[in-house]
Parts: structure tokens; C-alpha cells; sequence
């Protein structure tokens, strides 16, 4: 038996509690995982409040965390690129982080430059703007709008993108300003002036990358000239307005994590500030980053 936090049903913050799973053995290509540190993401959030129901189907008893770093326990009969005891970190398009132990299909060693709690942090943040960045195809010379962009998701991209040539317009909070100029990229405040914000700073953008939930996808995808090169990772409205909500493709998946990871361990990235919380708080830290009384990155250590 594994412990891990279930969700018990949609909702508030509390259907998630801590109980114990059944983890079987790995599969031919898959790897079993002794946690150490899983992180916690904002559609973890969205799953768990039933936001999300219709694009990922969650039930009672599911495992949330979409990211996980720990050991190698055992390996499937077609695994040879990683052995028992080697040190790991994962990517769960299926979920299942918030445990003891979890079966993955996709993973990237980690360096002994990386701490734990950063390698549990880069995972779906890091495949996740690479991932976007690919498909917009972003060029050297053109204008990026990217929504939350001193979020998980958003740091990343801000910094991968610019050292692409990519010139980046970061809608935050006001207080996040000189955060997004640090990453290298121009910042506007969200909200209702939006549109006429990135208008005075850079007249029109080419692309849109949505990494954040504030509602303004309608006035990104007007500012983009359309939503032919318009993604959202969170937005379940994308399809009224002939955006993509874009999830992670498989066959991509271990490239992508081996990118952000490189550039992690060599220095150039640098992730959201990480809050360290145990396992069994996992309800409490949905509840600060809902309210948004914790606003860096959460991972949770497991015994």
C-alpha cells in the first residue's frame, strides 16, 4: 500500500484526504517512482473544483499531480535508459503525483545540480512551455503575448522564449512587474485596460500563449488578429473563440523534458520561489493558492 491524497469528489478544497492506494508493478516501458517531492500546479486546482471535468476525467479515489521527483524503485522489462536507485523526475499526463509511490511513463534524470524540490517543480511547467512555444512557432524578431507570465508555466516560457529572440509581453499583477522584467520581458497589468496596455507598449502581438486564469483570452485572441496562434493550457472556453487548449503530446513529452531540464541545470532558467509543505497539507495549500494567500510555486515533501 502506498499513502496518497485522494480526491474524494469535486469541490472545495477539503474532498481531498489522505488515504491508501494499491500500486502495482511497472509496466514494459514505465518505471515505479518513490517520491520524494511532487508539485502542485494550477490545474491540479481546476481539476479538483470540477472546472476541468469535461477534459480530463477524474473520479473518486483519483490521485492529483501532474509532476514528481524521486527514485527509481523498480523498471518495466523494456526500460534500459534508467535503473533502480537512479534519481528521477517525472511527468503524470494520467495524474498521481500526491502519493508515495507512482508508475510513470515519461521521466528525465536529475542532475546533481538540481535540488529536489526544483526537479518535482520543472516538470509539467517546463514541458508545458516548450511545448506551446513549439507550436506557436515562435520566431526570432515577433511579439509574444503570454498570459500569467511570472507563473510556473509563464516564468519558464518568459526565459526560454526570449533567449529564442522572441520579444515577450508579460500580463501580471502590478506587483509582479519588476519580477517580469527580470525575466526579460515587458510588463502589462491584466484586467479590463488590457488591450490598450499592450497597444501603447508594442502596437500588436503575433502570438498568444494563456498560462494563467484571468479571464482574458477573448481580448488576447483580438490582439493576436485571430486564433490561429493563439494557445491556453487552462481555458476551457477556447473552442467558442477557435483557440487551443493544449495538453501534453506524447510522442514529444521526453524531449521536452529533457530541454527544460538541461537549461535548468546549466543555469538558465530560474523557477518561481517553491513553497515546501508535507504531503497531508495538500488540502490547505489548494486552499492558499486558491485564495491566493501563497503565490509561488507549492511542493509537497513526502515522508
Amino acid at each position: 500500500m502506498s499513502k496518497a491524497v485522494l480526491l474524494t469528489d469535486f469541490g472545495p478544497p477539503e474532498v481531498l484526504k489522505l488515504g491508501d492506494i494499491t500500486i502495482g508493478d511497472p509496466g514494459p516501458s514505465q518505471i515505479r517512482l518513490a517520491v520524494r517531492f511532487a508539485g502542485v500546479g494550477p490545474t491540479d486546482l481546476a481539476i479538483r473544483s470540477g472546472h476541468l471535468r469535461n477534459v480530463f476525467p477524474a473520479s473518486a479515489g483519483a490521485v492529483l499531480g501532474f509532476e514528481a521527483a524521486g527514485v527509481v524503485d523498480a523498471v518495466g522489462s523494456a526500460v534500459t535508459d534508467v535503473s533502480t536507485g537512479d534519481e528521477v523526475a517525472v511527468l503524470l499526463p494520467g495524474l498521481g503525483g500526491y502519493a508515495e509511490l507512482v508508475l510513470a511513463d515519461y521521466w528525465v534524470r536529475k542532475p546533481p545540480s538540481v535540488d529536489w524540490d526544483a526537479a518535482a517543480a520543472l516538470p509539467a511547467s517546463g514541458e508545458a512551455a516548450v511545448r506551446v512555444l513549439d507550436l506557436l512557432r515562435v520566431a526570432p524578431g515577433e511579439t509574444l503575448l503570454l498570459l500569467g507570465g511570472t507563473g510556473s508555466v509563464g516564468t519558464i516560457a518568459t526565459q526560454l522564449a526570449v533567449a529564442r529572440g522572441v520579444r515577450v509581453v508579460a500580463a501580471v499583477r502590478p506587483d509582479d512587474f519588476a519580477v517580469a522584467e527580470n525575466l526579460g520581458a515587458i510588463p502589462v497589468e491584466y484586467g479590463e485596460h488590457l488591450a490598450d496596455a499592450v497597444r501603447s507598449a508594442v502596437g500588436g502581438v503575433d502570438a498568444v500563449m494563456d498560462a494563467a486564469r484571468a479571464g482574458d483570452l477573448e481580448t488576447a485572441t483580438a490582439l493576436a488578429g485571430g486564433p490561429q496562434r493563439v494557445i491556453t493550457l487552462t481555458n476551457p472556453s477556447a473552442e467558442q473563440l477557435g483557440a487551443t487548449l493544449s495538453g501534453p503530446i506524447p510522442a514529444e513529452i521526453p524531449a521536452a523534458l529533457t530541454e527544460a531540464m538541461k537549461q535548468l541545470a546549466d543555469g538558465h532558467l530560474i523557477l518561481r520561489d517553491r513553497t515546501v509543505r508535507p504531503l497531508a497539507d495538500a488540502a490547505d495549500v489548494h486552499a492558499q493558492l486558491q485564495a491566493g494567500t501563497l503565490r509561488g510555486k507549492a511542493v509537497l515533501a513526502v515522508p
